[in-house]
């Protein structure tokens, strides 16, 4: 846990997610594009034999958009999600084109769920989600190491497990 200075709202969260996140994200953007660009050549080759050339340039740029998504993207996401979590708050920050910042007290938490999918797991990464007592929805921090991942929902638990309020 880390100790804030100053206004946190005008501060970042202080923790990147792991580095292993970019391999994550790169390997799900593969496997979704590859998917997409395997429908759109069959539709390509088999529905469109005659090869207009418009159906030319969306494949063209279905490619071009699939290489941004595998190549760039998971940079530019690694470079921008951020979270932290301290005695009395979490903080997260993510997206990339449409940033979002979320501060929630810990007087506010209802639940820590922790979640990890097949491929989570090949990266040895985890994401939790904290279910505040807010209209905007919980809060969720992906791509963190496994093992800290099970260090901060402990954490988590015990600081909100100290309240005796009922988190609304």
């Amino acid at each position: 846990m880390s100790t804030l200075t100053g206004d946190p709202a005008l501060r970042d969260p202080a923790r990147k997610v792991s580095s292993r996140a970019i391999a994550y994200w790169t390997t799900t953007a593969l496997v979704w594009e590859a998917v997409l660009l395997a429908g759109l050549g069959v539709v390509y080759f088999v529905v469109l034999p005659e090869r207009w050339w418009w159906a030319t340039a969306i494949l063209v740029l279905a490619v071009i958009g699939a290489l941004v998504e595998i190549l760039v993207v998971p940079r530019f996401k690694y470079a921008v999600h951020r979270w932290e979590v301290t005695d009395t708050a979490i903080y997260t920050r993510s997206g990339w084109l449409n940033v979002e910042q979320r501060i929630a007290p810990l007087s506010r938490v209802q639940t820590v769920d922790s979640e990890q999918g097949a491929i989570q797991r090949m990266f040895r990464l985890a994401s939790i989600t904290v279910t505040t007592a807010s209209a905007a929805g919980a809060i969720e921090i992906n791509c963190l190491d496994q093992d800290e991942a099970k260090r901060v929902v402990a954490d988590l638990t015990a600081i909100t497990g100290r309240d005796e309020g009922d988190a609304t």
